[in-house]
C-alpha cells in the first residue's frame, strides 16, 4: 500500500509522464387516499400502514391476509419483503417492513379488488416509465463511453505512443467502464445514494501554488524557465474553477473543479515550461486539500497510470474535445468516490 506521504513526495520527485430509491406520489381516483410510494429495485413498495390506508382496512386485517399469502405459498416472504429505513413521527429512524407490488396486489384482491386493480394499473405505468428512463440513461452512458474510446483512438493517431502511455490509456478506459457500472448500481437501488450536497471546495491560493512550483523547480535543476508564469494565467486558472453564473457555481462539485483545473493548467500553457508536470501536481494538491485524493484506507483515488493518461489526454486534445475530456476526468473521480462509499 502506498502512503499519503510517499505520493506527496513523488509530486516533487517524479514527473507525470504523461438510485437510490425514488418516491412517487399515488392518489386514488376519488382523491381520498394519497401515498408516498417507494420505487426501488425495479418494483413498488408499501409499508403495512400504507397498505391499510390504500385498502381502507385495519392493519390487523392486512397482516392476516399477508400471513395467508405466505402460508399458502402463493408468494415467498423472502422475495417480496424488504427492510427500509423510515423516519417516524417522533423523528427517529426505524427499519420498517415494506411489501412489493406482488404482495400488494395479492392482498388487494382479497380485501378490496377495485382499489387493488386501480393501484396495479397505476404501478404498471410507473414501472414502465422507470424502465424506459433507465434505457435512456444507459444509452447516454454507452454513448459517453464510445466518445471516450473515440477520443483516445484519435489521440493515438495524432502521435506515436510509448508502451507505458498505451497501458495508461487502456487503464483509463477500464476505470471509466467501471465507473459506469458503479453509477448504474445507484440508479437501480442496489447502493444507497449519498444524501449530502456537493461541498463548495477549498481553493488553492496563488501563494500556495507558487510555493509548490518553486519546490518543483528546485527539484528539476533550478531552470529559470520551469514554472515561469506567462501573464496571469496561473491566477486565472485557480479562480476560474470557482466562477459563478446565474447565482450558482459553474462547476458545482469538487470533481468538476479538479477536472477543469487540470485542463486549464495543461491546455492554456500558463507557464513557459513545465505545464503538464505543474498541472498534474496542482490537480492532485487540489484533490488532497479537499479530502478527495485518498480513500479511507489511505490508497490514492487517482492511480499513477490514470494521472499519466489524463494529463496526456488533456495535452494532446483539441479544443472541441474539452467537454468530453473534463467530463471524463470528473466522471472517473466521482465513480471511484462512490465505489468507496459503497464499500464503507
Amino acid at each position: 500500500m502506498k502512503s499519503k506521504t510517499s505520493l506527496r513526495k513523488r509530486l516533487l520527485r517524479e514527473p507525470p509522464t504523461a438510485y437510490g430509491g425514488e418516491i412517487v406520489l399515488y392518489q386514488t381516483p376519488d382523491g381520498s387516499v394519497k401515498l408516498d410510494v417507494r420505487l426501488e429495485k425495479d418494483t413498488i413498495w408499501l409499508s403495512l400502514n400504507q397498505m391499510a390506508s390504500l385498502f381502507e382496512r385495519d392493519k390487523s386485517v392486512i397482516s392476516r391476509h399477508l400471513r395467508n399469502v405466505f402460508r399458502e405459498n402463493e408468494l415467498q416472504r423472502s422475495s417480496v419483503v424488504a427492510f427500509f429505513a423510515t423516519t417516524a413521527a417522533d423523528g427517529k429512524t426505524y427499519n420498517v417492513d415494506y411489501f412489493n407490488l406482488d404482495a400488494i396486489i395479492s392482498v388487494g384482491y382479497r380485501v378490496n379488488s377495485r382499489r387493488g386493480t386501480q393501484f396495479r394499473i397505476w404501478a404498471t405505468q410507473v414501472l414502465r416509465d422507470h424502465i424506459l428512463k433507465g434505457y435512456t440513461v444507459n444509452a447516454c452512458r454507452l454513448q459517453e463511453l464510445k466518445q471516450t474510446i473515440k477520443l483516445i483512438s484519435s489521440m493515438a493517431n495524432r502521435r506515436s505512443l510509448s508502451s507505458d502511455e498505451v497501458t495508461s490509456l487502456l487503464q483509463v478506459i477500464h476505470d471509466y467502464a467501471f465507473a459506469l457500472d458503479v453509477l448504474d448500481a445507484y440508479d437501480h437501488g442496489r447502493v444507497p445514494r449519498p444524501l449530502s450536497t456537493p461541498p463548495a471546495g477549498t481553493p488553492i491560493t496563488l501563494e500556495e501554488a507558487r510555493r509548490l512550483v518553486f519546490a518543483m523547480r528546485e527539484h528539476y535543476g533550478g531552470s529559470t524557465l520551469f514554472g515561469q508564469e506567462r501573464g496571469e494565467g496561473l491566477s486565472g486558472a485557480l479562480a476560474a474553477i470557482f466562477q459563478t453564473a446565474g447565482g450558482g457555481e459553474v462547476y458545482p462539485t469538487i470533481e468538476e473543479k479538479a477536472a477543469h483545473l487540470l485542463y486549464f493548467l495543461v491546455k492554456d500553457h500558463p507557464f513557459i515550461d513545465g505545464n503538464k508536470r505543474i498541472g498534474a501536481a496542482l490537480f492532485l494538491r487540489f484533490l488532497e486539500k479537499n479530502n478527495a485524493l485518498f480513500r479511507p484506507e489511505g490508497t490514492p483515488r487517482v492511480s499513477e497510470e490514470a494521472l499519466v493518461a489524463l494529463t496526456l489526454l488533456v495535452a494532446e486534445s483539441v479544443p472541441q474535445e474539452k467537454e468530453t475530456i473534463t467530463r471524463l476526468i470528473a466522471f472517473l473521480l466521482q465513480g471511484q468516490k462512490e465505489d468507496t462509499e459503497k464499500k464503507s
